[in-house]
């Protein structure tokens, strides 16, 4: 008789989430299987669960894409894991690797590229099957429950940051200090950047402060970018933009300092408001960053190990999946939830 296991899954649109059994699935040639431990959750779960994205998942589907388990059992070729390793299945979940994009590292735009929790099955179940040649090997010493939300947040905020181009001593912007900005703030701070974090709450700017920001900037309360220009003697080096908002993008472009580099992270529905005139005149780069490759997050949890970098989390069962997508939606989520599997 085949084993079940617990598992959330999208079988409507727009719909909670179905608690159901679903077959334990067994690892074919090249595949792992991982019980999982922990899996974070992610507001792009959120889009996924609710078909917001032109490229929609196959119904059913199980969404997560922050699950950290153990290996226990290997499929035909396997070599690089073994089971017992403890692994993360990130949104990467795997690529071709060899194409143009995958042989220069940028397997994340590969177009044959899958993604955990979206074309492939994720992590809001107790076991998932992954590609052991792109899962993220957890260190020792950094607990599922902490390591969760580095295989995305972290290294999207991470990498984010590394395309800025912004150098120790330059001064970066942090848009949005939530889910991802308290990640960047504490990464940017480790990279030696001075850091100017913008939001328009003031409990998570005074957040940004306690995790080492050197100055914030209320977007309700005053005129953000000049206010930026005033704390950062012209403008930033770089601007991270995390927040799923319009106006902090157009905002994020005028925060940028000539020859600076605006990054967007941030999916808000809508039509980027791009200042041509502006970015011209002041040699401004806009640039996209999509999560990172392999490298990135290999680095983005060293930083973890060092105990420069941790996530602030809130632990909630896998039952509690649709409050926690409510407050989601609502924007009352203030970090990061991670779902635990604890055995019965």
């Amino acid at each position: 008789m085949t084993q079940k296991m617990q598992a959330a899954v999208v079988e409507n649109f727009g719909k909670p989430l179905a608690i159901r059994e679903w077959d334990i699935p067994q690892p074919g040639p090249g595949q792992i299987l991982i019980k999982t431990e922990a899996c974070g959750v992610c507001h792009t779960d959120l889009h996924a669960a609710n078909g917001d994205w032109p490229l929609k998942p196959a119904l059913p589907f199980i969404p997560g894409h922050e699950g950290i388990g153990v290996v226990t059992a290997l499929g035909k070729g396997v070599t690089a894991v073994k089971e017992g390793d403890r692994v993360g299945v990130p949104w990467l979940y795997s690529a071709c690797g060899h194409c143009e994009y995958c042989l220069a590292a940028r397997e994340p735009v590969c177009a044959d590229a899958q993604f955990g929790g979206y074309t492939k099955n994720g992590g809001f179940a107790e076991f998932i099957i992954a590609d052991p040649n792109y899962v993220a090997h957890i260190p020792s010493h950094l607990a599922s429950r902490d390591a969760a939300p580095l295989i995305c947040a972290g290294i999207t905020s991470y990498k984010g940051i590394k395309e800025t181009q912004a150098k120790p001593g330059d001064w970066i912007v942090i848009s949005g200090v939530g889910g991802l900005g308290h990640l960047a703030v504490q990464y940017a701070k480790a990279m030696g950047l001075h850091v100017c974090a913008v939001d328009i709450d003031d409990s998570k700017l005074a957040h940004a402060k306690r995790l080492g920001a050197d100055a914030v900037v209320n977007a309700r309360a005053e005129d953000a970018i000049e206010a930026v220009k005033k704390a950062t003697s012209g403008g930033a080096h770089g601007v991270l933009i995390t927040a799923p908002s319009l106006a902090a993008f157009k905002q994020g472009v005028g925060m940028t300092r000539k020859w600076g580099t605006c990054v967007l992270v941030g999916l808000p529905p809508g039509e980027f408001p791009t200042p041509l005139f502006d970015v011209v005149a002041n040699c401004i780069t806009i640039r996209g960053s999509f999560v990172g490759n392999r490298l990135d997050m290999a680095e983005a949890l060293a930083f973890a190990v060092d105990g420069k970098v941790k996530a602030d989390i809130e632990l909630q069962p896998l039952s509690a999946i649709n409050k926690v997508f409510e407050r989601l939606a609502h924007g009352d989520v203030p970090a990061r939830v991670v779902l635990e599997f604890i055995d019965s």
